[in-house]
């Protein structure tokens, strides 16, 4: 299960649940893939909902690496994820507001 108090946010991907969490590692690699000075720019473009697929994209697979995945992006432009694009943009911001959530707002 999923610990929104870590920061933790669960997606089902070709079937299997699977945990993603924004590590400061996912964190420097999701930075670097997007090729932005910092996160800032990210954040802003999801508050507004002015994101790209590659946003979301990126986003994912920097959680599931921070939750252990061991796939390539490559690996996730096939996969399902339950739910849709839909269902993965909404997991995408949850969790990129709970890696910068305050304790007391990371709750589920």
């Amino acid at each position: 299960m999923a610990n929104p108090w870590a920061g933790e946010v669960a997606i089902v991907v070709n079937g299997k649940r699977r945990v993603m969490k924004l590590t400061l590692g996912a964190l420097a690699e999701l930075e670097a893939g997007l090729g932005e000075d910092s996160l800032v720019a990210l954040v802003e473009r999801f508050e507004t909902g002015a994101f790209a697929a590659g946003d979301i994209l990126a986003l994912l697979v920097a959680g599931l690496r921070g939750g252990g995945w061991q796939g390539r992006t490559e690996d996730l432009l096939s996969a399902e994820i339950e739910g849709g694009p839909v269902e993965a943009a909404r997991r995408a911001g949850e969790l990129l507001a709970r890696a910068f959530a305050l304790p007391e707002q990371a709750g589920g």
